[in-house]
Order: structure tokens, then C-alpha cells, then sequence
């Protein structure tokens, strides 16, 4: 099964075949650094053969792309209502994630990810680990040169979240929270489950602020999602988030609240 959308699978072909020819690679040479026969390599320009995203690594470790095609095919691959999120999340100065359910995608562990995307029994595993290759790509932007200030509001029951075979990836989850508070500009804000009922509980939602101090929101639904920026929308969030975060223990309580929940997931 193809593991990129048909029409996007063509362009990047159409792509990764130029680079080479402009290489003066030839398929069989381009195919041993990709690690594919020189059959492979022509079937799959010829669209005999599906393009997946193992070929599209291969293809940008041969032409040593610093993986210009694997980002094509995780950006442009994603849904289109998902697009203005990421492009405002890639720019952002600053960052604001409520979730009552999940840990934000920006600070989930590879295990946590593919774990939460492996619910949708719709996915195929490639289009699992398609998903879980690009969120871990989006959280580049949290290390980079000039990253943006993050704030997680997260309610308790997201971190107790267990089950027979999932306290070994929350234990992993929790540690990776605690390690990402250590950065200076990561806050992680826990609402205690003692607050009992509060606006948040409506749904997960997002906010981001670029360097014009624009404010782009995003709201999750089972279908999707929606990228938020009409101003009496985006005001109606900034009140939303006000009273989140009102409800969350400070900073240092709430990293004390992690280590308490990490223990009681047991080990790693």
C-alpha cells in the first residue's frame, strides 16, 4: 500500500527524479546509496511500484538532502485543514496547549504518539508511523536556535491514564515532561483533579502567536480539526485559556505533581 497520498506521491517522484539526474547519478548508483536495486528505483519512477516513506528516506540520504523529500511528504501529506495550524505553530513565538485528555503533541515520547495513533484502527501501520515520524519532526522547533515559549495546561487525568500495557509509556511519558520543564522556556502547568468541573473539559484547543503578535487558535474534533483566526474567535480562546490556566498549580507544584504520577505508573 502506498504510504504518501497518490498526487503528492507523484510530485515527489517527479522531484527525487530530477535531483538524481541533476547528480548525474544513474539508477543503479542512486539505488545502492538508497539502498534499493536499480529495478526498484525504476519501478518506482515509473509508478509500477508504490513510493513509500522507507524509499523517500533512502532517496534523501543517496542525494544528502538533510531530508527536504521526508518533510515534503509529512507537510504537504497532512490533512489540509491541519496546514495553517502547522505553519503558524512552525512560526510561533509563543505557544499555549491546553489538553484534558492527552499529552500535546509537541511533548509526546515516540512510544506515547504511535500508542495514541494505533486507537484509530482506520490507519494502516504506515500511515502510523507516517503520522508518528512527522509529529516527532514538529517538536525540532522546541530545541532549534530561537524556539518559542511553550505553555501546557494539562488536567491531572491525562497523566493517570493507565492500563495493563500502557504504564511503561506513561512512566517514559512523565519523565520526558519532567526533562522538558528543565528547558527554560517549557512550561508544563498541571490542573489538579481536586478542581473538579472547568471550562477546559469542553475540549483540547491551541494557541499561537507570531512574531507580528498575530493569534492563530486550534480546535480538535473527532473529525479533524480547525485552525481558528477570526479575532472575536481568537479572543474567545484567550478568555478560555485565562481560566485554564488559572485553574493549573504553579510551575514548581506542578513538576512535583509529575514526579508524584511517575511513580505511581511504576518503572520505565
Amino acid at each position: 500500500m502506498t504510504d504518501v497520498p497518490e498526487v503528492l506521491a507523484e510530485f515527489i517522484v517527479s522531484e527525487i527524479r530530477l535531483a538524481r539526474g541533476a547528480a548525474g547519478m544513474t539508477q543503479d548508483v542512486f539505488g545502492r546509496a538508497a539502498g534499493y536495486t536499480a529495478s526498484h528505483v525504476s519501478a518506482v519512477e515509473n509508478g509500477t511500484r508504490a513510493l513509500t516513506v522507507d524509499f523517500i528516506r533512502g532517496a534523501d540520504r543517496a542525494l544528502n538532502t538533510g531530508g527536504l523529500f521526508r518533510r515534503l511528504a509529512t507537510r504537504l501529506g497532512a490533512p489540509s485543514w491541519f496546514l495553517r495550524w502547522l505553519d503558524a505553530e512552525r512560526t510561533a513565538t509563543q505557544l499555549r496547549y491546553f489538553e484534558p485528555i492527552l499529552i500535546p503533541g509537541l511533548l509526546q515520547t515516540e512510544h506515547y504518539a504511535r500508542t495514541v495513533l494505533r486507537t484509530d484502527d482506520s490507519l494502516t501501520d504506515a500511515e502510523v508511523e507516517q503520522l508518528t515520524a512527522a509529529r516527532m519532526d514538529r517538536q525540532k522547533a522546541l530545541t532549534g536556535d530561537r524556539p518559542p515559549q511553550l505553555v501546557a495546561v494539562l488536567d491531572e487525568g491525562a497523566l493517570r491514564r493507565t492500563g495493563d500495557s500502557f504504564s511503561g509509556i506513561m512512566a517514559q511519558q512523565i519523565a520526558h515532561l519532567r526533562t522538558m520543564t528543565e528547558l527554560p522556556h517549557v512550561h508544563v502547568l498541571i490542573i489538579p483533579a481536586t478542581s473538579g468541573l472547568h471550562i477546559g473539559l469542553s475540549g483540547p484547543f491551541a494557541l499561537a502567536r507570531s512574531s507580528e503578535g498575530q493569534w492563530v487558535g486550534h480546535l480538535e474534533n473527532q473529525l479533524g480539526g480547525e485552525a481558528v483566526d477570526k479575532d472575536e474567535d481568537v479572543a474567545k480562546l484567550q478568555v478560555m485559556w485565562e481560566s485554564v490556566r488559572n485553574e493549573a498549580l504553579p510551575r514548581s507544584a506542578s513538576v512535583d505533581l509529575l514526579k508524584e504520577v511517575e511513580t505511581y505508573h511504576g518503572p520505565q
